[in-house]
Protein backbone atom coordinates (compact mmCIF):
# COMPACT_ATOMS: atom_id res chain seq x y z
CA UNK A 1 0.00 0.00 0.00
CA UNK A 2 1.62 3.46 -0.99
CA UNK A 3 0.09 6.39 0.44
CA UNK A 4 0.74 9.90 1.76
CA UNK A 5 0.69 9.64 5.95
CA UNK A 6 -0.86 13.68 7.68
CA UNK A 7 1.52 15.26 10.32
CA UNK A 8 -0.69 13.20 13.35
CA UNK A 9 0.38 9.96 12.04
CA UNK A 10 3.47 8.22 12.95
CA UNK A 11 6.85 10.37 13.18
CA UNK A 12 5.40 13.77 13.37
CA UNK A 13 2.90 12.70 15.61
CA UNK A 14 1.83 12.85 19.62
CA UNK A 15 4.29 10.82 21.93
CA UNK A 16 2.95 7.56 22.55
CA UNK A 17 1.11 7.17 25.83
CA UNK A 18 2.28 3.94 26.67
CA UNK A 19 5.63 2.90 27.79
CA UNK A 20 8.30 1.35 25.70
CA UNK A 21 9.23 -2.20 26.19
CA UNK A 22 12.60 -3.89 27.12
CA UNK A 23 13.86 -6.07 24.60
CA UNK A 24 17.13 -8.25 24.41
CA UNK A 25 19.70 -8.08 21.88
CA UNK A 26 18.03 -11.12 19.97
CA UNK A 27 14.35 -10.12 20.29
CA UNK A 28 15.20 -6.47 19.21
CA UNK A 29 17.16 -7.51 15.94
CA UNK A 30 14.44 -10.18 15.02
CA UNK A 31 11.67 -7.44 15.43
CA UNK A 32 14.02 -5.20 13.24
CA UNK A 33 14.77 -7.73 10.61
CA UNK A 34 11.25 -8.72 10.29
CA UNK A 35 9.95 -5.18 10.06
CA UNK A 36 12.40 -4.64 7.10
CA UNK A 37 13.33 -1.47 8.61
CA UNK A 38 16.68 0.66 6.90
CA UNK A 39 18.43 3.89 8.06
CA UNK A 40 17.02 6.45 7.14
CA UNK A 41 20.20 8.98 7.03
CA UNK A 42 21.13 8.16 3.42
CA UNK A 43 23.01 5.30 3.15
CA UNK A 44 19.63 3.01 3.40
CA UNK A 45 21.61 0.11 5.46
CA UNK A 46 19.43 -2.81 6.71
CA UNK A 47 19.27 -1.97 10.82
CA UNK A 48 18.95 -4.86 11.66
CA UNK A 49 22.50 -5.99 10.32
CA UNK A 50 23.73 -3.13 12.33
CA UNK A 51 22.40 -3.75 15.41
CA UNK A 52 23.69 -7.13 15.01
CA UNK A 53 27.41 -6.17 13.70
CA UNK A 54 27.73 -4.82 17.19
CA UNK A 55 25.85 -6.96 19.76
CA UNK A 56 27.34 -8.71 22.09
CA UNK A 57 30.34 -5.93 22.55
CA UNK A 58 29.32 -3.57 25.07
CA UNK A 59 29.32 -0.78 22.40
CA UNK A 60 28.95 2.99 22.08
CA UNK A 61 25.53 4.06 20.38
CA UNK A 62 25.84 7.34 18.70
CA UNK A 63 22.46 8.92 17.63
CA UNK A 64 23.50 10.80 14.16
CA UNK A 65 21.38 14.30 13.97
CA UNK A 66 23.78 16.48 12.40
CA UNK A 67 22.13 16.78 9.24
CA UNK A 68 24.47 18.36 6.74
CA UNK A 69 22.78 17.95 3.71
CA UNK A 70 21.79 21.51 3.52
CA UNK A 71 18.46 20.56 1.38
CA UNK A 72 17.17 18.54 4.29
CA UNK A 73 15.64 19.79 7.15
CA UNK A 74 13.26 16.53 8.35
CA UNK A 75 15.95 15.65 11.44
CA UNK A 76 15.51 19.17 12.62
CA UNK A 77 11.59 19.05 12.45
CA UNK A 78 11.45 15.70 14.26
CA UNK A 79 13.70 16.27 17.02
CA UNK A 80 12.02 19.63 17.58
CA UNK A 81 8.84 18.15 17.03
CA UNK A 82 8.69 14.55 18.60
CA UNK A 83 12.41 14.22 20.23
CA UNK A 84 10.93 11.92 22.63
CA UNK A 85 10.77 9.23 20.09
CA UNK A 86 14.27 9.99 19.23
CA UNK A 87 15.86 9.32 22.60
CA UNK A 88 13.68 6.64 22.85
CA UNK A 89 14.58 4.87 20.06
CA UNK A 90 18.20 5.31 21.56
CA UNK A 91 17.57 4.13 24.73
CA UNK A 92 15.83 1.03 23.75
CA UNK A 93 18.70 -0.40 21.59
CA UNK A 94 21.35 1.05 24.53
CA UNK A 95 19.15 -1.02 26.88
CA UNK A 96 19.01 -4.40 24.48
CA UNK A 97 22.97 -4.47 23.24
CA UNK A 98 24.21 -2.94 26.94
CA UNK A 99 25.90 0.00 25.86
CA UNK A 100 28.72 1.71 27.57
CA UNK A 101 27.31 5.28 26.61
CA UNK A 102 24.47 6.37 24.84
CA UNK A 103 25.27 9.66 22.24
CA UNK A 104 22.82 12.21 20.74
CA UNK A 105 25.02 14.18 18.12
CA UNK A 106 23.21 16.90 17.17
CA UNK A 107 24.78 19.44 14.42
CA UNK A 108 23.89 23.30 14.69
CA UNK A 109 20.85 23.37 13.05
CA UNK A 110 19.00 20.88 15.16
CA UNK A 111 17.36 22.66 18.09
CA UNK A 112 19.11 21.67 20.89
CA UNK A 113 16.82 22.82 24.24
CA UNK A 114 13.89 20.31 23.50
CA UNK A 115 16.06 17.05 23.04
CA UNK A 116 17.90 18.11 25.88
CA UNK A 117 14.22 18.45 27.90
CA UNK A 118 13.16 14.81 26.78
CA UNK A 119 16.59 13.34 27.68
CA UNK A 120 16.41 14.81 31.14
CA UNK A 121 16.59 11.55 33.28
CA UNK A 122 18.02 8.90 30.87
CA UNK A 123 21.51 7.55 29.82
CA UNK A 124 21.32 10.26 26.70
CA UNK A 125 24.15 12.34 26.46
CA UNK A 126 23.48 15.15 24.30
CA UNK A 127 26.45 16.85 21.88
CA UNK A 128 26.01 19.56 20.45
CA UNK A 129 29.12 19.43 17.63
CA UNK A 130 29.90 21.83 14.10
CA UNK A 131 28.53 20.98 11.03
CA UNK A 132 29.79 20.42 7.37
CA UNK A 133 28.48 18.39 4.88
CA UNK A 134 31.05 15.68 5.42
CA UNK A 135 30.44 15.85 9.68
CA UNK A 136 27.70 13.14 9.45
CA UNK A 137 29.37 10.62 7.85
CA UNK A 138 30.14 7.67 10.70
CA UNK A 139 33.90 8.06 10.97
CA UNK A 140 34.07 11.64 10.46
CA UNK A 141 31.38 11.90 13.49
CA UNK A 142 33.30 9.15 15.32
CA UNK A 143 36.34 11.81 14.94
CA UNK A 144 33.96 15.21 16.59
CA UNK A 145 33.23 13.33 19.36
CA UNK A 146 36.82 12.01 20.05
CA UNK A 147 37.95 15.61 20.15
CA UNK A 148 39.64 15.09 16.42
CA UNK A 149 38.65 17.09 13.31
CA UNK A 150 35.65 15.70 11.72
CA UNK A 151 36.75 14.46 8.33
CA UNK A 152 36.57 10.72 7.53
CA UNK A 153 38.84 7.58 8.27
CA UNK A 154 40.37 5.05 7.19
CA UNK A 155 37.31 2.78 5.69
CA UNK A 156 38.97 -0.23 5.99
CA UNK A 157 38.73 0.08 10.06
CA UNK A 158 34.69 0.42 10.39
CA UNK A 159 33.37 2.05 13.42
CA UNK A 160 31.56 -0.95 14.23
CA UNK A 161 35.25 -2.27 15.46
CA UNK A 162 36.58 0.80 16.64
CA UNK A 163 34.79 4.14 17.17
CA UNK A 164 34.21 6.36 19.91
CA UNK A 165 36.77 6.04 23.26
CA UNK A 166 38.10 2.77 21.01
CA UNK A 167 35.05 1.00 21.35
CA UNK A 168 33.08 -0.64 18.58
CA UNK A 169 29.99 1.93 17.52
CA UNK A 170 27.06 1.49 16.52
CA UNK A 171 25.70 4.48 14.62
CA UNK A 172 21.98 5.23 13.81
CA UNK A 173 20.20 8.48 12.42
CA UNK A 174 17.72 10.36 14.33
CA UNK A 175 14.79 9.17 12.46
CA UNK A 176 15.85 5.22 11.73
CA UNK A 177 15.71 5.91 15.92
CA UNK A 178 12.71 7.04 16.26
CA UNK A 179 11.20 4.47 13.73
CA UNK A 180 12.69 2.07 15.68
CA UNK A 181 10.65 3.13 19.30
CA UNK A 182 7.56 3.03 17.33
CA UNK A 183 8.28 -0.98 15.96
CA UNK A 184 9.28 -1.72 19.59
CA UNK A 185 6.07 -0.04 20.62
CA UNK A 186 3.94 -1.46 18.03
CA UNK A 187 5.63 -4.49 15.76
CA UNK A 188 6.61 -5.42 12.99
CA UNK A 189 3.31 -5.37 11.20
CA UNK A 190 2.48 -2.43 11.73
CA UNK A 191 5.46 -0.77 10.11
CA UNK A 192 4.64 -3.08 7.25
CA UNK A 193 1.33 -1.62 7.11
CA UNK A 194 2.37 1.18 4.93
CA UNK A 195 5.04 0.94 2.04
CA UNK A 196 5.60 -1.98 -0.20
CA UNK A 197 6.96 -5.83 0.29
CA UNK A 198 10.41 -4.82 -0.57
CA UNK A 199 10.57 -1.24 0.97
CA UNK A 200 8.24 -0.87 3.69
CA UNK A 201 7.42 1.92 6.27
CA UNK A 202 7.61 5.59 6.22
CA UNK A 203 10.50 8.23 5.70
CA UNK A 204 10.51 12.05 6.28
CA UNK A 205 10.79 13.79 2.65
CA UNK A 206 11.85 17.59 2.64
CA UNK A 207 10.47 19.00 -0.51
CA UNK A 208 11.91 22.28 -1.66
CA UNK A 209 12.03 23.91 -5.15
CA UNK A 210 14.33 26.34 -7.19
CA UNK A 211 11.53 28.80 -8.16
CA UNK A 212 9.35 30.56 -5.72
CA UNK A 213 6.23 29.67 -7.50
CA UNK A 214 7.32 26.21 -8.29
CA UNK A 215 5.98 24.65 -5.16
CA UNK A 216 2.83 25.95 -3.17
CA UNK A 217 3.95 24.26 -0.28
CA UNK A 218 7.74 23.30 0.67
CA UNK A 219 8.51 21.26 4.08
CA UNK A 220 8.87 18.02 5.35
CA UNK A 221 5.83 15.19 4.51
CA UNK A 222 5.95 11.69 6.25
CA UNK A 223 5.20 9.54 3.30
CA UNK A 224 5.14 5.93 2.29
CA UNK A 225 7.94 4.34 0.28
CA UNK A 226 6.45 3.52 -3.06
CA UNK A 227 4.67 6.50 -3.32
CA UNK A 228 4.31 8.28 -6.93
CA UNK A 229 7.27 10.70 -7.09
CA UNK A 230 4.81 12.74 -8.79
CA UNK A 231 2.17 12.08 -6.08
CA UNK A 232 4.94 13.49 -3.59
CA UNK A 233 4.95 16.59 -5.67
CA UNK A 234 1.26 17.15 -6.18
CA UNK A 235 0.77 16.87 -2.71
CA UNK A 236 3.63 19.21 -1.44
CA UNK A 237 1.32 21.75 -4.20
CA UNK A 238 4.36 21.77 -7.47
CA UNK A 239 2.99 22.95 -10.48
CA UNK A 240 4.61 20.05 -12.84
CA UNK A 241 4.41 21.89 -15.64
CA UNK A 242 7.23 24.25 -14.38
CA UNK A 243 9.64 20.99 -13.43
CA UNK A 244 12.02 20.04 -15.75
CA UNK A 245 13.70 17.91 -12.89
CA UNK A 246 13.95 16.50 -9.41
CA UNK A 247 16.73 15.86 -7.67
CA UNK A 248 16.49 12.75 -5.42
CA UNK A 249 18.37 12.28 -2.48
CA UNK A 250 20.30 15.34 -1.95
CA UNK A 251 22.99 16.73 -3.18
CA UNK A 252 24.83 13.11 -3.42
CA UNK A 253 21.24 12.12 -5.49
CA UNK A 254 20.66 11.99 -8.76
CA UNK A 255 18.09 13.63 -11.11
CA UNK A 256 15.09 12.46 -12.11
CA UNK A 257 12.94 13.53 -15.09
CA UNK A 258 9.77 15.38 -14.71
CA UNK A 259 7.38 12.96 -16.47
CA UNK A 260 9.52 9.60 -15.33
CA UNK A 261 6.74 7.02 -13.59
CA UNK A 262 8.55 6.05 -10.51
CA UNK A 263 7.93 5.21 -7.07
CA UNK A 264 10.17 6.48 -4.69
CA UNK A 265 11.14 2.91 -3.65
CA UNK A 266 15.25 1.75 -3.75
CA UNK A 267 14.40 -0.75 -6.33
CA UNK A 268 12.38 1.43 -8.96
CA UNK A 269 14.84 4.42 -8.21
CA UNK A 270 17.60 2.45 -8.85
CA UNK A 271 16.98 3.06 -12.34
CA UNK A 272 18.14 6.55 -12.40
CA UNK A 273 20.91 5.77 -10.05
CA UNK A 274 18.94 7.53 -7.38
CA UNK A 275 17.83 6.14 -4.31
CA UNK A 276 15.53 7.83 -1.25
CA UNK A 277 18.58 8.90 0.55
CA UNK A 278 17.92 11.57 2.94
CA UNK A 279 14.50 12.35 1.84
CA UNK A 280 15.36 14.70 -0.36
CA UNK A 281 13.43 15.86 -3.35
CA UNK A 282 14.19 19.14 -4.88
CA UNK A 283 12.01 20.37 -7.64
CA UNK A 284 13.85 22.09 -10.53
CA UNK A 285 12.06 25.33 -12.32
CA UNK A 286 12.12 25.67 -15.94
CA UNK A 287 13.37 29.06 -15.18
CA UNK A 288 16.52 27.78 -13.71
CA UNK A 289 19.67 26.21 -15.43
CA UNK A 290 20.37 22.93 -14.96
CA UNK A 291 23.61 23.25 -15.29
CA UNK A 292 24.50 26.73 -13.84
CA UNK A 293 22.51 24.90 -10.79
CA UNK A 294 24.77 21.84 -10.76
CA UNK A 295 27.87 24.03 -10.55
CA UNK A 296 26.71 25.56 -8.32
CA UNK A 297 26.33 22.38 -5.92
CA UNK A 298 29.54 21.05 -7.38
CA UNK A 299 31.47 24.18 -6.21
CA UNK A 300 29.65 23.78 -2.91
CA UNK A 301 30.69 20.33 -2.93
CA UNK A 302 34.43 20.96 -3.60
CA UNK A 303 34.27 23.36 -0.32
CA UNK A 304 33.53 21.22 1.57
CA UNK A 305 35.77 18.28 0.81
CA UNK A 306 38.14 16.31 3.98
CA UNK A 307 41.22 17.76 1.69
CA UNK A 308 42.53 14.42 2.20
CA UNK A 309 43.68 12.55 -1.08
CA UNK A 310 44.13 14.12 -4.50
CA UNK A 311 40.54 13.59 -6.00
CA UNK A 312 39.00 16.40 -3.19
CA UNK A 313 42.23 18.58 -3.06
CA UNK A 314 42.37 18.95 -6.76
CA UNK A 315 39.67 17.17 -8.86
CA UNK A 316 36.45 18.09 -7.49
CA UNK A 317 37.54 22.05 -7.42
CA UNK A 318 38.80 21.12 -11.15
CA UNK A 319 35.57 19.45 -11.80
CA UNK A 320 33.36 22.30 -10.56
CA UNK A 321 35.17 24.99 -12.42
CA UNK A 322 34.69 22.34 -15.87
CA UNK A 323 30.72 22.10 -15.22
CA UNK A 324 30.49 26.05 -14.46
CA UNK A 325 32.38 26.85 -17.67
CA UNK A 326 30.05 24.96 -19.69
CA UNK A 327 26.83 26.69 -17.95
CA UNK A 328 28.43 29.75 -19.29
CA UNK A 329 27.33 27.98 -22.03
CA UNK A 330 30.45 25.96 -23.05
CA UNK A 331 32.14 24.28 -25.89
CA UNK A 332 32.51 20.89 -27.01
CA UNK A 333 36.11 20.91 -25.14
CA UNK A 334 34.62 21.47 -21.82
CA UNK A 335 32.49 18.56 -22.32
CA UNK A 336 34.88 16.64 -22.38
CA UNK A 337 36.55 17.91 -19.49
CA UNK A 338 33.50 17.56 -17.78
CA UNK A 339 33.46 13.86 -18.62
CA UNK A 340 37.99 13.74 -18.23
CA UNK A 341 37.39 14.97 -14.42
CA UNK A 342 34.65 13.03 -13.40
CA UNK A 343 36.20 9.76 -14.49
CA UNK A 344 39.46 10.49 -12.56
CA UNK A 345 37.62 11.67 -9.22
CA UNK A 346 35.14 8.15 -9.47
CA UNK A 347 36.13 5.64 -7.08
CA UNK A 348 39.22 7.42 -6.52
CA UNK A 349 38.98 9.07 -3.23
CA UNK A 350 40.05 8.62 0.49
CA UNK A 351 36.03 8.62 1.34
CA UNK A 352 32.99 8.56 -0.80
CA UNK A 353 32.33 12.21 -1.02
CA UNK A 354 34.45 12.84 -4.59
CA UNK A 355 32.30 9.38 -5.30
CA UNK A 356 28.76 11.15 -4.54
CA UNK A 357 29.40 14.24 -6.74
CA UNK A 358 30.93 12.60 -9.60
CA UNK A 359 27.45 11.32 -9.34
CA UNK A 360 25.90 13.75 -9.44
CA UNK A 361 27.40 15.39 -12.09
CA UNK A 362 27.09 12.11 -14.27
CA UNK A 363 23.63 11.91 -14.01
CA UNK A 364 23.26 16.22 -14.38
CA UNK A 365 24.88 15.78 -17.98
CA UNK A 366 22.43 12.36 -18.38
CA UNK A 367 18.94 13.66 -17.54
CA UNK A 368 20.01 17.35 -18.84
CA UNK A 369 21.69 16.35 -21.94
CA UNK A 370 19.22 18.51 -24.25
CA UNK A 371 19.96 21.27 -21.99
CA UNK A 372 24.04 20.36 -22.44
CA UNK A 373 23.15 20.86 -26.26
CA UNK A 374 21.63 23.90 -26.50
CA UNK A 375 24.77 25.75 -24.29
CA UNK A 376 26.83 24.14 -26.87
CA UNK A 377 24.56 26.06 -29.81
CA UNK A 378 25.30 29.31 -27.46
CA UNK A 379 21.12 28.78 -26.18
CA UNK A 380 20.02 28.26 -22.53
CA UNK A 381 15.85 27.83 -22.82
CA UNK A 382 15.79 28.11 -19.39
CA UNK A 383 17.17 31.36 -18.90
CA UNK A 384 14.21 33.44 -17.88
CA UNK A 385 15.67 37.00 -19.55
Amino acid sequence: MSTLLTSTDRLLGPAPEYPLPHLEAPELIRLVEEAGLTGRGGGGFPTARKLASVAGHLPVVVGNAMEGEPLSAKDALLLARSPGLVVDGLSLVGAALGAKRLVLALGPRIPAEPVQLAARGTRVEVRLLPGGFVAGQESALVNLLDGRPGVPSDPRVPVFHRGVDGRPTLVLNAETLAQLALIARNGAAWFRAVGTPSDPGTFLATISATGPTTLRHPGVLEIARGLPLRSALRTAGADLDRVTGVLVGGYHGAWVPPDADVLLTVDDLARFRASPGAGVLLVLDRDTCPLAHAATIARYLAGQSARQCGPCVNGMPLLADALARLASPGTATTVTEVERLRGLVDGRGACAHPDGTARFVASTMQVFAAHVQQHLEGACDADPR
